[in-house]
């Protein structure tokens, strides 16, 4: 789900920056494995999450913004993004 309003009271749950103009909601734990719970994230950092993880592992152990960015590529990517504007958007690469 995305917004169009600006969200600068929240933040992201991955990479901490302040939410933009858009908004998608995670499962930390993912739907399909029970999860209700839903967090703030930018979609570009939603989608380096799932490039990354597969929903097995997000559940097992990287559903928490801690563990997630001690994944090592995801902790990279956040590393890369944590200097960006909150509406920037790049190509996210899929794990082969």
């Amino acid at each position: 789900m995305a917004t169009l309003a600006a969200r600068p009271e929240l933040s992201c749950f991955l990479c901490e920056r302040p939410l933009g103009r858009r908004v998608e909601w995670h499962h930390p734990i993912p739907k399909s494995r029970g999860g209700r719970e839903t967090v703030p994230v930018h979609p570009i950092c939603h989608r380096a999450i799932h490039a990354a993880l597969d929903n097995k592992a997000l559940e097992r152990g990287y559903h928490t913004p801690e563990a997630l960015r001690a994944h090592p590529e995801v902790g990279k990517f956040v590393a890369w993004v944590s200097s960006k504007e909150p509406d920037f958007h790049a190509p996210t690469r899929r794990k082969r």
